[in-house]
């Protein structure tokens, strides 16, 4: 269930709007999207701060996706019945993945850049103004001002530096109702998804953002919705909210697309998140899967996904569920190993191969 744009970016992919009758609201109130704190709109995927404003012709944000669900299952409903459809993935943010569209190519972003909050629609500075007077420091309803820009990096701004304000009283304050506002949609959606597909297994997408994991703030983390810095675990709460509707979750590793020196240069570390999320959702007994992001075709990287997928020192044997591979490329037609290499490496995935990992 697809309720962002698909396509585009660098992706080469033919973009995929928004429905256009969505569009033509938001061109008479731009605040029904993601804004940035220069007042940049982003029309990836609609603002959660209109989960409950009904400014889509009397719906609100979160009455269009049960409809558009409902209709689906409605529509295909002896594909349900017959067994034919099993699983629904549940799009929940920018690429269909539970996130805030904070690192966006088309306005500029590049890696390792931490991004930018995304909480300046007028819908969303009413929620903050909400959630400060309840704390009682009602001049906390402000973003952080020292958070520098989509390519600044942690160490060149006042919030998320080494001792920074991110670990302030206002920013624990803020960066938690930031994370909330990402966990109050995701619960929301889900508790009509579960409406809409009883019986059927819903899978959300969890994505891989790495960059800046060795660093105190992991800023690029913060502003996607993730508040999980080195002294604060923001994972778990995500996953707690998961298990209560039954959830699959499928993590989306992006790497490893960039080299040694650059991951260097951004503190980044995709094993040590890899391993926080994917234990954090195993013990939560959540039924955890992966999706490859980037073509992979070499025995090196097949092992490393093989490892991660069914780890061989996890005394409790978990494995993933399932997972999900890059589409394959020219490179396969050009190499005579590489369909034997690939060849090898699913008869692995499904326990054919039991030693060629050690090898």
């Amino acid at each position: 269930m697809a309720f962002h744009e698909c396509g585009g970016n660098a992706s080469g992919e033919i973009p995929i709007s928004l429905p256009k009758w969505v569009l033509e609201i938001g061109k008479d109130n731009q605040d029904i999207f993601f804004t940035d704190r220069e007042g940049r709109r982003n029309t990836e995927c609609l603002s959660w701060g209109i989960d409950k404003e009904r400014v889509l012709k009397g719906r609100t944000g979160i009455e269009v996706c049960f409809d558009f669900m409902r209709s689906f299952r409605m529509e295909f409903n002896d594909l349900f019945e017959e067994g034919f459809i099993t699983a629904v993935e549940i799009g929940l943010g920018a690429s269909g993945e539970l996130k805030y569209p904070s690192h966006p190519e088309r306005i500029g972003w590049r890696y390792p850049g931490i991004g930018e909050f995304q909480c300046y629609d007028k819908y969303m500075q009413q929620n903050l103004r909400r959630a400060a007077k309840l704390r009682g420091h009602s001049f906390w309803a402000r973003g952080p001002d020292n958070a520098g820009h989509y390519n600044s990096r942690p160490h060149e701004t006042g919030f998320f530096c080494d001792r920074g304000d991110y670990d302030g009283y206002y920013g624990r304050f803020f960066l938690h109702w930031y994370a909330q506002t990402l966990i109050d949609h995701a619960d929301q959606v889900l508790s009509l998804a579960n409406l809409a597909f009883e019986g059927t297994q819903v899978i959300i997408k969890i994505p891989a953002v790495y960059w800046w994991y060795k660093t105190s703030s992991h800023a690029a983390e913060l502003t996607a919705g993730f508040y999980n810095p080195t002294n604060q675990d923001g994972y778990s709460p995500i996953f707690d909210m998961l298990k209560k509707h039954s959830a699959a979750m499928k993590f989306v590793c992006y790497g490893p697309q960039h080299s040694a020196q650059e991951s260097d240069e951004a503190l980044a570390d995709l094993e040590g998140l890899s391993w926080q999320v994917m234990n954090s959702a195993w013990d939560r007994s959540l039924a955890v899967a992966a999706h490859g992001t980037l073509p992979c075709h070499d025995r090196e990287t097949f092992i490393r996904i093989i490892e991660n997928a069914k780890p061989r020192n996890d005394p409790d044997r978990r494995h993933l569920s399932f997972f999900t591979y890059q589409q394959l490329t020219s490179v396969f037609m050009e190499r005579e190993m590489c369909f034997s290499e690939l060849d090898n490496f699913i008869k692995c995935m499904h326990g054919e191969v039991v030693n060629d990992v050690q090898a």
